[in-house]
């Protein structure tokens, strides 16, 4: 009788621990998951900066080709 409650405490003990070791591992794959999430956030955020500075590089241009058209236009129709 003492053998079955010492089995049935050993595999409690077991089971308790090989919970305990995918609760780690759980924790060691999410830790691991933040970290690629976070990279994969910055790598976002630098290439967005980088099409930022495009597109304002682009309006600037854009803008001052637009502003020498006005001038050229308002000096013919003033002749």
């Amino acid at each position: 009788m003492i053998e079955v409650f010492a089995a049935i405490a050993g595999a409690a003990i077991s089971w308790a621990a090989r919970g305990l070791l995918g609760f780690s591992r759980r924790n060691e794959e999410a830790a691991a998951a933040v970290i690629r999430l976070t990279s994969a956030v910055e790598h976002i955020a630098t290439s967005l900066e980088t099409l930022h500075t495009d597109i304002k590089e682009t309006n600037r241009e854009m803008f001052q080709r637009l502003n020498q058209v006005e001038n050229r236009v308002s000096k013919l129709e003033v002749k």
